[in-house]
């Protein structure tokens, strides 16, 4: 929680103002009881109704100005939490968008969302109570110590043996709760993942009919968190009985040696009457203690799963002194290049050696498995590699930063992604500044203008979230544009004609050889036919280079290639 508190410091001047407020509401509570004793020993019982008016007047006031700062302290702050939480959330995404696939892979997905959103307001909540009862809980304590004392010292002896029995029972449940409160987070975090596993894997879900078997995992995960909410329910839940039966057997022993005061003439009614009011301000103070032990367990827990994400550096980082290139366009020369996924015992690549120029197209082919979309992941940098150098231009990728890095790429990925937005936003993605020339134009090379103008709204038909409202063709043709309107250095298609036809395939290709003719174009394909026009075909098998060079070279000469190429085409095709 110490480690969050610098997101404060903005508010720092409205926290010193509720702080403010809630003492001087504490004050008016505490002052009551006082002002109450006066018209019982003063007023009543000398039978002065002037004396009770004007005091009662003074109440009156008193309580007034205490409701007034409640109400105060309660606006503003909710306003420093909304404002700290929203602080808080704009720092997680944006630290979290400077992460490396590693880092994403090392916390898991579900688990950044229950941290950005749960957990912060677990957070969140915590602070607008502690912003209230931090000071009003020790200063209502105290307070209603020292003036349970001035009233009667030795009753206070009541208080003497209640009270520490009533915080070790607090302190106690409290390191009981905290150790559950830890475990209801991580399954929080495994029910989320089986809940987005299902709700992204729907189709698949449905089309083997696992809908039972996904219930169940939902039901298990679910269960599992009710079981252990419950728990903490359930022991949290003992808090308060114990608090009321203290309270109560305390009242009933401060009446009773408070009485036999009254009678022996050592205390008035009035007194008394105040005694037990003080009594049951410090009793309450307590209880707000034991709710800020109840929820601060489980912020503790959520501060701490959210500070991790913040303390966690990304893998990859720019250069203190980044070089750019200064010359040539797109030339990148990948270097006796080695790659291991984190914790794996054998590199996903090994020794990979070739180049590409701008003009010419260089494909990637290979089997499932033997390293492909590995490869290109590597060039705009989202992993680092183990040993050996990319260079774009004769600039080593890790001496540039990764902005310059990536602006000079037009990647598409191997999963056509969309975002929620209109389809004219979609393609602008790829450039911000975008004319809606330069967008009609990288669509039509896309091939996507004819199914876009044939939609009730053309480009600014919307596209539902996941692009859930077009076909998987469409969708990898509008990330083809989205990556042609920024028009790179280097464009890297990471299998990216796989729901396409042929005849779309034959026409787009055609398309892109005249649009990215001064580019350097890398394509990794599962399919021949989308590569044997290449300028130069890697062959990858089992992570390492199987064989460089054009299609009918390769088909001579290489075995993995051939039987890549027979097993996909006929003898007439193959010519």
């Amino acid at each position: 929680m110490k480690k969050l508190s610098k997101f404060l410091k903005p508010f720092a001047l409205m926290t010193a103002f509720v702080l403010v407020l809630v003492f001087l509401q504490s004050l008016s509570e505490l002052y009551l009881p006082t002002l109450m004793a006066d018209i019982v020993d003063k007023g009543v019982m000398n039978g002065d109704s002037a004396y009770v008016w004007k005091i009662g007047g003074y109440m009156l006031l008193v309580a007034a100005g205490g409701m007034a700062c409640s109400i105060a302290a309660s606006y503003y702050s909710a306003k420093v939490a909304s404002g700290f939480g929203k602080n808080l959330r704009s720092k997680v995404f944006s630290h979290v968008s400077g992460f490396s696939l590693h880092e994403f892979d090392q916390i898991g997905t579900s688990s950044l969302i229950t941290r950005t959103t749960n957990d912060i307001t677990q957070v969140q909540q915590v602070l607008v109570m502690m912003l209230r009862m931090m000071v009003m809980a020790p200063l209502m304590c105290i307070g209603g110590i020292i003036m349970a004392v001035s009233k009667d010292a030795k009753l206070t002896l009541v208080l003497a043996v209640s009270l520490p029995v009533l915080i070790l029972v607090i302190v106690i449940l409290a390191k009981k709760g905290l150790p559950l409160f830890k475990s209801m987070q991580k399954k929080l975090d495994g029910l989320n993942r089986v809940l987005r596993e299902n709700l992204t894997g729907i189709r698949v879900v449905r089309a083997f009919n696992r809908i039972e078997h996904e219930k169940k995992r939902f039901d298990v995960a679910n269960l599992d968190l009710t079981e252990t909410a419950i728990r903490v329910n359930k022991l949290m839940a003992t808090l308060m009985p114990i608090m009321m039966i203290f309270l109560n057997l305390t009242t009933v022993a401060i009446i009773w040696f408070g009485g036999i005061r009254i009678d022996h003439g050592h205390m008035q009614v009035g007194d008394l009457m105040a005694f037990i009011q003080y009594a049951m301000q410090i009793m309450f103070s307590l209880v707000m203690v034991s709710m800020m032990f109840v929820m601060i367990p489980r912020a503790a827990v959520s501060a701490g799963r959210i500070t991790e994400v913040l303390e966690l550096t990304a893998d990859i980082s720019d250069p203190l002194a980044p070089k750019q290139p200064e010359a040539g366009r797109g030339v990148v020369e990948i270097q006796d290049v080695t790659f291991r996924y984190p914790g794996a015992e054998l590199p996903a690549l090994s020794s990979i050696s070739f180049a590409m120029k701008p003009g010419e197209t260089t494909a990637i082919i290979g089997g499932t498995g033997s390293g492909k979309s590995t490869l290109v992941n590597l060039l705009p940098r989202f992993y680092d590699i183990e040993s050996g150098r990319i260079l774009i231009d004769g600039v080593d990728i890790r001496e540039m930063t990764q902005d310059d890095i990536r602006s000079r790429i037009g990647f598409v990925p191997q999963q056509a992604v969309l975002f929620s937005g209109t389809i004219a936003e979609n393609i602008r993605f790829g450039k911000e500044d975008a004319t809606d020339e330069e967008i009609r134009h990288a669509a039509k090379i896309a091939q996507a203008e004819d199914f876009i103008e044939a939609m009730p709204d053309g480009y600014d038909s919307i596209i539902f979230q996941g692009g859930s409202n077009v076909s998987g063709g469409q969708k990898q043709r509008l990330s083809i544009a989205r990556a042609l309107v920024r028009k790179p250095e280097i464009y890297v298609f990471d299998d990216s004609f796989s729901a396409l036809d042929f005849k779309t395939d034959a026409k787009l290709r055609a398309a892109l050889k005249a649009e990215t003719g001064d580019s350097s174009v890398l394509i990794v394909a599962q399919r021949v036919s989308t590569i044997m026009d290449a300028d130069q075909i890697i062959v990858l098998d089992e992570g390492k280079i199987a064989g460089i060079g054009k299609h009918r070279e390769l088909l001579e000469t290489n075995k993995v290639y051939r039987e890549i190429v027979m097993s996909q085409l006929s003898e007439e095709e193959i010519v």
